[in-house]
């Protein structure tokens, strides 16, 4: 990877691009209140079983196709995997939490480097909201970034950002913040080379508890996040 593709993928997974990622918790706000995360040693699985199971796999599924079809630049195959994708989310917070960062992403993109040619193919025959993975397959694909250091950093800031919110919540030290992101480092090895293998046809998911905290936090009484 050259210095340029490199700088573009730190630029657009810094926390402070401003896709608004800080402002959910992927149901963990409900999971701390309901005491199924209370520690370091609690965050660590609930997350690992995320990336393996749930949104961490699924997300590397969908970012892959997307980045494979926009190389390929087969648009008509990019509207089925956005349309998926859009389809995919188990919650109707979850649902929020991904396309409103992928409207952003888009927004931002577009903004700052407006030569995202397949990108702006799609958006002539797909009217819907993008979700974040599949933003980021495209604009990837659009400027060379290659695939697996892509898949490597959007995992590493899915991750960071529910380590982040775990921080607030349960609370956690920062240090134990970065032991967590540390101890999670072959999970997101071991997805982001599965995804590279993958087909969209791969997709599934099974966190039924993630998934309940989700719908839950929908209705919890005093929160601090949007999912």
């Amino acid at each position: 990877m050259d210095n340029t593709a490199l700088f573009h993928l730190m630029s657009w997974m810094s926390p402070s691009y401003p896709i608004g990622a800080y402002t959910y918790s992927h149901g963990i706000e409900f999971a701390v209140e309901e005491g199924l995360v209370t520690s370091l040693d609690d965050l660590v699985p609930w997350i690992a079983d995320i990336l393996a199971f749930g949104g961490g796999t699924s997300d590397s599924i969908l970012l892959a196709a997307a980045y494979g079809a926009a190389q390929e630049k087969d648009i008509e195959a990019l509207r089925e995997i956005a349309e998926i994708g859009h389809a995919f989310s188990p919650t109707k917070e979850i649902a929020l939490e991904t396309t409103q960062q992928g409207r952003a992403f888009v927004n931002v993109i577009k903004d700052v480097s407006p030569e995202v040619p397949t990108l702006s193919a799609l958006q002539k025959i797909w009217p819907g909201q993008l979700i974040h993975s599949v933003a980021v397959g495209i604009v990837a694909a659009d400027h060379e970034v290659p695939l697996a250091e892509t898949l490597t950093a959007y995992l590493h800031g899915f991750v960071s950002n529910l380590v982040s919110a775990a921080v607030r919540l349960v609370p956690l030290g920062q240090t134990d913040g970065q032991r967590a992101i540390a101890a999670l480092s072959g999970d997101v090895r071991r997805v982001a080379k599965q995804a590279l293998d993958s087909r969209i046809n791969d997709l599934g998911s099974a966190t039924l508890m993630v998934d309940w905290c989700s719908a839950s936090h929908e209705t919890q009484y005093t929160r601090l996040f949007r999912s």
